[in-house]
């Protein structure tokens, strides 16, 4: 009778171990700074209104990254304090003021994932010029170069959606990072076809991704976000 008892005893403390394993990788006590021109947590939409109305069909991404912690939607990089990990996609030209805080916060043992595509190849709503359409060419030379780094792009690469070699990422026209001198205390790691760059930057890890075809709102949605998870945990484990 006692061994019965305690076996089950033992089964309950498993059982509510492996319970309480999942909630916190699905709840886990942090908070993940979003700071992106991709619609990813708002609507494309001509109003404020009916950006911030909840989508019909909500982006794919947007439980990947919510599973990791509480999402806050950033405006600005001047305020990273209370920022635990931090995805940069795709984002407007950042102003020195930024490039220095997000360095600042990278080297107290920050964790950054970051998109960056030279070319971004997302279907808007809105025109070529218009301030409402995600950032098409990313402006973020004075950061990368303070890192070690430099982003290429091929203009003679064919267009389309197709797998990466290195990492089985979907890439559409992506870019490639290169190392150039004068990374300050960035030792950085490229992936042998550079669509990657993993980088310890003081006490904090960078992971760059050359490319943001990956958070396209696909019909593969599923696939993707294995693949935003396996990036994301490298971010952080790293």
């Amino acid at each position: 009778m006692h061994r019965r008892i305690a076996l089950a005893v033992l089964a309950a403390v498993v059982a509510l171990a492996g319970w309480w394993a999942f909630s916190a990788e699905r709840a886990p006590d942090r908070t993940v700074g979003l700071f992106t021109s991709l619609p990813i947590v708002w609507n494309e939409a001509d109003d404020i209104k009916d950006m911030i109305d909840p989508p019909a069909a909500p982006h794919w991404a947007r439980a990947v990254l919510e599973s990791k912690g509480k999402v806050i939607a950033l405006d600005t990089l001047l305020q990273l304090e209370q920022v635990d990990l931090l995805v940069v996609a795709q984002p407007r030209p950042l102003v020195p003021e930024e490039n220095l805080a997000l360095d600042a916060w990278l080297r107290a043992g920050g964790h950054l994932l970051m998109f960056v595509d030279p070319l971004l190849t997302q279907e808007s709503a809105f025109a070529l010029g218009d301030r409402r359409r995600p950032q098409d060419v990313a402006l973020v030379s004075p950061i990368l170069a303070r890192w070690g780094l430099e982003l290429q792009f091929d203009d003679r690469q064919p267009g389309g959606l197709r797998e990466s070699a290195g990492e089985g990422l979907p890439i559409n026209l992506a870019g490639t990072f290169k190392a150039i001198p004068g990374g300050h205390e960035a030792n950085c790691v490229i992936a042998r076809d550079g669509l990657i760059a993993r980088c310890g930057i003081g006490q904090g890890q960078a992971t760059l991704v050359a490319d943001a075809a990956l958070l396209e709102p696909e019909a593969d949605g599923d696939r993707r976000a294995v693949q935003l998870q396996r990036l994301l945990e490298g971010a952080m484990a790293q």
